[in-house]
């Protein structure tokens, strides 16, 4: 019988820079009294990734364009995090009040090109977002080295992003990273149950 099974690992703490992700990992596991076995994928936020790559962004040291002033007066955003999004983006696809759509430098179509205030620590009185991470698979490639070479047993590893969706309300997981699995599953020239052949289904197999 195929079976799923999933485990939060306790006593993450709060990621900082230059933190060993891998080595969190393993205590974690070690907590939770669980050895990875060969086909296990270990699914990590985006965010631990990026704090601990030093992806943040103090907005004081930001200086807002004059396309980011403008940009940002239209549409009701803080002129400097404005900024940050277009540094991130190759393109705006659209803005709206208090939204903008690009195309993220990774390829990837998202809010805000993913910069994000939630869970960053402003506890100094100094506002900071937080970016994704430069390479994404990079990131997930160096974890999974790491657990491999720790446990002896193939791993795969998701970097993992909420994003919103089109006419739909609620985000969902979207891998953004990725080692050790297939991200697309092609169907393509498989025949279905009843023998027709598949001409358009590619699966997202790490989403």
């Amino acid at each position: 019988m195929s079976a799923l099974s999933l485990h939060a690992l306790p006593g993450i703490p709060m990621v900082m820079p230059g933190d060993d992700i891998a080595g969190l990992i393993a205590d974690g596991l070690g907590r939770a009294e669980l050895v990875p076995q060969d086909g296990d994928v270990v699914v990590i936020a985006q965010k631990i990734i990026s704090k601990s790559e030093g992806r943040t962004v103090k907005l004081s040291d930001v200086a807002p364009s004059a396309e980011a002033e403008e940009l940002g007066g239209q549409i009701g955003k803080d002129p400097r995090i404005v900024q940050v999004i277009l540094g991130e983006a190759v393109r705006v696809v659209r803005a709206r009040p208090g939204l903008m759509i690009v195309e993220h430098k990774l390829g990837f179509v998202m809010a805000n090109a993913g910069v994000d205030q939630s869970n960053v620590d402003g506890r100094d009185g100094q506002a900071r977002v937080l970016l994704l991470p430069e390479d994404p698979d990079g990131s997930a490639q160096a974890i999974r080295t790491q657990l491999t070479a720790r446990y002896g047993v193939h791993l795969g590893v998701i970097i993992n992003d909420s994003f919103g969706r089109a006419w739909r309300r609620g985000t969902a997981g979207i891998a953004i990273g990725v080692a050790g699995l297939p991200g697309l599953v092609d169907l393509r020239g498989n025949p279905d149950l009843f023998g027709r052949i598949l001409e358009v289904s590619i699966i997202g197999y790490a989403d």
